[in-house]
């Protein structure tokens, strides 16, 4: 079987000369891995916060001043989904005209950092109850810090605007004698009442663990029944932190 006379050994027609495109030195791939590293590198360089809150100077303020996440480790999906909303928030109330500002922050005590303090002891054969307690409570400090920088730049990393240069530490040797000094207020005033109050204990941490860690067959506990303004249809929102309800603006 031949081939067709009117196809065999022909060029194949270039109509791309024949087009009008438009020629672009956008990418047509966007690259995000790789740019988006770029970008907030930039941004960092410029000083793009500080020149916001230049430009903001005498607008209303807006301040979110963050709950801080334990500095115990990597960042997972959880604070990806608190931080990028949160980041959200931020940016569009600065672009409603407001001073809005994000302050970060860390909590560095608490059993989750001392329970990574404990297992690294018990891998070198050590009891936590043989070192002394202010190399332990060293050791803990050191490791809340060396998390906060790694944390720090993964949060940058995802692109959340904010006074990174500036955090709040929970072990700030300031915050905590401002801390003691306001405890010493009340305590002075006669508020703290004295009594008893049982407290679920983790047996292999030995240390009081929360309520909300507890698992209770039958318990009885006052919450309160809300619903948010703009859902689409009437669905409740059960909270059984009754103290924090009211300052709640949505729910996921």
């Amino acid at each position: 079987m031949r081939d067709d006379p009117t196809t065999a050994d022909q060029p194949v027609p270039d109509y791309k000369s024949t087009l009008n495109l438009p020629e672009t030195a956008f990418p047509m791939r966007a690259g995000l891995p790789e740019r988006e590293p770029q970008w907030l590198a930039r941004w960092e360089r410029l000083g793009v916060y500080a020149r916001l809150r230049a430009s903001a100077a005498n607008r209303t303020p807006f301040v979110l001043h963050d709950g801080p996440p334990y500095a115990n480790g990597n960042l997972h999906i959880g604070h990806g989904l608190n931080k990028v909303l949160k980041d959200m928030v931020v940016r569009s109330q600065q672009m409603m005209g407001r001073d809005s500002r994000y302050i970060p922050g860390w909590d560095c005590h608490g059993l989750p950092i001392e329970w990574k303090i404990e297992e690294q002891y018990r891998a070198k054969g050590l009891n936590k109850d043989d070192v002394d307690v202010v190399a332990f409570r060293q050791e803990c400090r050191k490791f809340a810090e060396a998390w906060v920088e790694v944390q720090r730049e993964e949060f940058k990393r995802l692109g959340v605007t904010g006074n990174w240069a500036d955090p709040y530490l929970t072990m700030d040797f300031h915050a905590e004698a401002v801390i003691a000094a306001e405890f010493q207020k009340f305590l002075m005033n006669g508020t703290p009442l004295p009594g008893l109050e049982a407290r679920h204990v983790e047996p292999r941490r030995e240390d009081g663990a929360g309520r909300g860690r507890g698992r209770i067959p039958r318990h009885d506990q006052p919450s309160g029944l809300g619903a948010f303004p703009g859902c689409q249809r009437r669905q409740g929102h059960l909270c059984s932190r009754r103290s924090s309800a009211l300052g709640q603006q949505a729910f996921c």
